[in-house]
């Protein structure tokens, strides 16, 4: 059944501390309940949401390490890269989608080399 979570700040809030314990299927899990009734409803945020959650799930599979595992995160991150730039100041809970982003580039750092890797 689809499980949804009106509640945006609290998910927000949730998956920064479940990335934070590098939880990222949980994290995953708790921001797409937020993300269905945003999509639903054609919500200006749903593409960032959705972003944030492909980039919890790019870690999962960097922790996880089974195989093709560079290419599934390349292949995930994709959707983050693309909507990230809509965290901007103006937005409902922007701080809680800046510090969001600056976690997932802090875990892109980190994770330097699995990126690389399919650069070369």
């Amino acid at each position: 059944m689809l499980k949804m979570n009106y509640d945006l700040e609290g998910a927000l809030k949730k998956y920064l501390a479940l990335l934070e314990d590098e939880e990222y299927f949980q994290a995953h899990e708790v921001l797409e309940e937020a993300w269905h009734p945003l999509r639903l409803s054609g919500h200006p945020l749903r593409n960032l949401v959705k972003g944030l959650i492909n980039g919890a799930i790019t870690f999962e599979h960097i922790k996880r390490n089974r195989k093709n595992m560079p290419y599934k995160a390349q292949r995930v991150i994709v959707s983050y890269e693309r909507h990230k730039h809509m965290s901007r100041p103006e937005i409902e809970h922007a701080a809680l989608f800046e510090q969001s982003c600056q976690k997932i580039e802090a875990l892109k750092r980190r994770h330097q080399e699995v990126f690389d890797a399919l650069v070369s």
